[in-house]
C-alpha cells in the first residue's frame, strides 16, 4: 500500500502542480495555533507545507511529514532548516515520538489510526487541529471513497475525552476543484 500512495501523490503532485501552490494557512490554524502552550508542531501530510511554513513563522520548531518525496522537495528551498525537519513516511504505519509536540496539525486527510497515534503524540495540554472532508449530499465529489469521509459530527466522537476548544462544520476553500463539505475540530489533550 505504501508504494502504490507514494507514487499516486507523486504522480499527483507532478501532475497538478497547483496543489503545492502557495497557500493560507486554514482558518482554523490561524485562529487557535495561539492555543499551543508551547512551540513544538508536527504537521501530518504536509502537502506544499503551507501550515510548515506558517507555523515556522510564528516561531514553531516543525516536523513536517509526508509519503510525497515530491511535495517535500518542493517544500525544501521554502523552510529554514535550522525550524524544520522534512520527513518522508508512509502515513499508515508511521508513529510520532509520544508526548513530544505542543500542537498537531493534519487538514485535508483522514487516516483514523493516524489520529489515534498522533493523540499519544501531544503532551498533555497540547492542540491538536484536525480539519478534513465529511459526507454531505450536496458535495460535488460523488465518487469520493466513504472510508476518507468523516461521519456527521464523528470528530467529536474522536476526541470524546479532550477539551474541545472549537468545532466547525463548513463548505472548504474556494479554490478546490470540488466543492466540499468540511468538519474541523480544535480539541486539547487533558
Amino acid at each position: 500500500m505504501a508504494e502504490r500512495d507514494r507514487l499516486k501523490w507523486n504522480r499527483k503532485f507532478n501532475e497538478m502542480p497547483d496543489l503545492l501552490a502557495p497557500r493560507a494557512p486554514s482558518s482554523l490554524v490561524a485562529r487557535y495555533y495561539n492555543e499551543a502552550p508551547g512551540r513544538e508542531a508536527l504537521d501530518l501530510a504536509c502537502g506544499g507545507g503551507r501550515h510548515t511554513l506558517f507555523l515556522s513563522d510564528k516561531g514553531f520548531h516543525v516536523d513536517a511529514v509526508d509519503i510525497s518525496e515530491v511535495a517535500l522537495t518542493k517544500l525544501a528551498p521554502k523552510v529554514d532548516p535550522d525550524r524544520v525537519r522534512l520527513i518522508e513516511a508512509d502515513l499508515d504505519s508511521y508513529t510520532p515520538e509520544k508526548e513530544h509536540y505542543d500542537l498537531i496539525v493534519m487538514t485535508n486527510f483522514l487516516d483514523r489510526t493516524l489520529i489515534e497515534r498522533a493523540k499519544e503524540a501531544l503532551r498533555p495540554g497540547g492542540i491538536m487541529i484536525v480539519e478534513t472532508y465529511m459526507e454531505d449530499p450536496e458535495n460535488e465529489k460523488r465518487d469520493a471513497n466513504p472510508d476518507f469521509l468523516l461521519r456527521d459530527a464523528e470528530l467529536k466522537e474522536l476526541f470524546l475525552d479532550w477539551e474541545i476548544v472549537a468545532y466547525e462544520r463548513f463548505w472548504n476553500e474556494t479554490y478546490e476543484k470540488y466543492r466540499m463539505k468540511k468538519q474541523g475540530i480544535v480539541a486539547r489533550k487533558i
